[in-house]
């Protein structure tokens, strides 16, 4: 009687760690939801940066605490590129990457 207890039980269990393996991994599947727009002073700055290394354009998205770097902006060109713009916390280019599929890494650019 006691091994049918524990063999349900530890059934049970894993039926548990796996089922909410999978919860975890479908909740997780939104990255945009959890961006977070810079803000503040650190936004001018940001803008500032990133228009200087495109040379132009409007800024139509910002996000600080991206996963490639510090601040991440989008930067929408004349004639509609959008190009992301990679900065450290200091506001140094650290790289580029347009819509087209051009990446360019590096502040030397």
């Amino acid at each position: 009687m006691d091994r049918t207890k524990l063999a349900l039980t530890g059934a049970a269990a894993a039926a548990l760690v796996l089922g909410g393996g999978g919860v975890a991994i479908a909740g997780g599947g939104d990255d945009d939801a959890s961006d977070t727009a810079i803000e503040g002073p650190a936004l001018q700055q940001a803008e500032d940066a990133a228009l200087a290394e495109t040379g132009g354009g409007k800024v139509t998205a910002t996000e600080e605490g991206d996963e490639e770097s510090y601040y991440e902006v989008e930067v929408t060109l004349d004639d509609g590129t959008q190009v992301d713009v990679q900065l450290d916390e200091d506001f140094a280019v650290v790289g580029t990457e347009s819509e087209r599929g051009d990446d360019e890494s590096g502040a030397d650019d």
